[in-house]
């Protein structure tokens, strides 16, 4: 039987995805290394191609497109994180309550969660963004408050199948409290389909983190890859590198977040372990 660090790393298409998610974070980790200058600075003459002083040219203002770029990685990811780990902490707290209790607890949490979804998520987190106003704190409030209902309802469905498990039954005999029971013997043995999930938001909150900047409602005065092509999109054919190049990077970072993310669910899924 093959180890989860034999099927994880024994496929090419995560290990090409690790390398990209793995250069991008270097770049956000070490952006103010890698370009010291302000990324809103005017450092040249504006619509500069790639080449030459500039390796990706200069935007409409003569703005560095590296340096937007580089620092760019470090807000797309930082808001996407964040706000994954927010959703993921608060679906997993309405989902295990909800499961574990059962009866009219889980009847208004599920509700609750239902109306949630109900609502175009693309579109809520525009109003939340507006009546927040624009921010990275309320950036992340706004992505993560969308995302969360897959995550409840996720876990509520682990919840349920494991509570009857005899571990859990021995727990409750035990005396344990009911807190212990979830955290200790439950959640735990739920950490698989979470984690394959939770690394696919990530994907998505970029995408809405990308969007929400192209539209202007992104972090101010904090330079992000939605926010370029945002403000390039008017210049796609005298400039095409301005929206292309951030574009690009969106993508491929989407496209290896997602070959990781069914990486981990082949590693992790139980009916593959013995392959």
């Amino acid at each position: 039987m093959k180890s989860f660090r034999e099927r994880f790393l024994g496929n090419p298409r995560v290990l090409v995805g690790l390398a990209w998610l793995v250069f991008v974070l270097i770049l956000a980790l070490l952006a103010n290394i890698l370009a010291p200058t302000d990324p809103f600075a005017i450092v040249g003459q504006p619509f500069q191609p790639p080449g030459g002083n500039f390796v990706l040219g200069t935007d409409s203002l003569g703005r560095d497109v590296l340096a937007g770029l580089i620092h760019g990685a470090r807000t797309t990811l930082l808001v996407a994180v964040l706000s994954t780990l927010a959703a993921v902490a608060f679906g997993t707290l309405v989902g295990a309550v909800a499961g574990y209790y059962g009866g009219i607890i889980d009847d208004a949490l599920m509700r609750m969660t239902e109306f949630f979804q109900t609502i175009p998520s693309f579109l809520f987190a525009i109003v939340l963004i507006a009546i927040l106003s624009p921010s990275a704190t309320n950036l992340v409030i706004a992505i993560a408050v969308v995302s969360w209902p897959p995550i409840a309802r996720i876990v509520r469905g682990e919840v349920l199948s494991l509570k009857a498990r005899e571990f859990v039954q021995a727990a409750v005999i035990a005396g344990q409290r009911d807190s212990a029971i979830l955290v200790s013997q439950i959640l735990p043995n739920a950490l698989s389909p979470l984690i394959v999930t939770g690394s696919l938001m990530v994907a998505t909150a970029i995408l809405v983190e990308s969007a929400l900047s192209f539209l202007g409602l992104g972090a101010p005065n904090q330079m992000s890859w939605g926010f370029m092509i945002g403000a390039a999109r008017s210049f796609m054919r005298e400039a095409w590198w301005l929206v292309t190049i951030p574009g690009c990077m969106i993508l491929l970072t989407v496209l290896s977040i997602n070959l990781v993310g069914e990486g981990l669910n082949d590693a992790l899924n139980p009916r593959l372990a013995d392959l």
